[in-house]
């Protein structure tokens, strides 16, 4: 496998090849990750629960996903590394590019946000300095309280084309990569057919450009295991191997199934 990058994973989107995504910490994982061919890494904000034992990713700090960065970047060359801006770390444009330069500086190759309309002009400052981003629509773990708990989002009809319409200008804005996180697999369908930029999937169906899980979620670690993660471990002798038939299984469609998806 070469050096990932974006234009690489728009390739990937214009010929209708699917890649996968993980979530990594360390060096330890991010180095098996690569051997697997995985072409993205999520340094993920969710090391606040899998890693640090909180009940949310809010306690994150964008100290702790530059640390966690820098450990990934030391075990892989291959994959391209995308970080997540911690909780506040983006509330202003000013705010947003001097955290994002931090994490870039740390090994990121791109950093993630969750948001709609509200970071049209953070994105466009970001991309503007040469910070590629990546969007998160639906499910954003770091609105939680205002949600009212982890929930699959755009089932409502009006609730559904404002992910639409936040997608689209979300693109429009310069980011080059949007994750949907629990939504039905035919909103996310539309969504991924309606834009240039590929779409990466957690909980939104197989038609989607890509998919994500937590690390720990998909090797069985977990003491909560959602609706959407398969445990890869299952069968298997080695960490490798999971990852591996991880890969091969978003590569081929064949996950996620039906029992891993959300409806309208």
């Amino acid at each position: 496998m070469r050096a990932v990058t974006i234009n690489t994973l728009q390739a990937h989107k214009a010929a209708g090849d699917k890649f996968a995504v993980i979530t990594s910490y360390d060096a330890c994982f991010a180095h098996l990750v690569e051997e697997a061919g995985i072409e993205v890494i999520l340094v993920g904000d969710s090391l606040g629960m899998v890693l640090q034992g909180h009940n949310s990713t809010l306690p994150v700090t964008v100290s702790d996903m530059a640390y966690h960065t820098a450990n990934v970047a030391r075990g892989c060359s291959k994959p391209l590394i995308v970080t997540d801006m911690p909780f506040g770390s983006y509330s202003s444009s000013e705010l947003a590019l001097a955290n994002a330069v931090a994490l870039m500086q740390a090994g990121a190759h791109m950093v993630k946000v969750e948001g709609g309309a509200w970071l049209l002009s953070t994105i466009k400052a970001l991309t503007e300095r040469s910070i590629p981003v990546c969007g998160h629509l639906g499910l954003t773990p770091q609105s939680v309280n205002s949600l009212g708990g982890y929930k699959v989002q755009g089932r409502d009809p009006k609730q559904a084309q404002t992910i639409i319409d936040d997608a689209k200008q979300l693109e429009q804005a310069g980011a080059s990569l949007l994750v949907l996180e629990c939504v039905p697999a035919d909103l996310a369908k539309k969504i991924s057919q309606a834009l240039s930029i590929p779409v990466i999937g957690i909980g939104a169906g197989a038609d989607t450009d890509a998919q994500v899980l937590v690390i720990h979620d998909m090797l069985g670690l977990s003491s909560h295991t959602p609706k959407f993660v398969r445990n890869f471990m299952a069968g298997n002798n080695s960490i490798q191997q999971a990852l591996s038939d991880y890969h091969a299984a978003v590569k081929s469609g064949e996950f996620p199934s039906a029992e891993h998806t959300f409806s309208g």
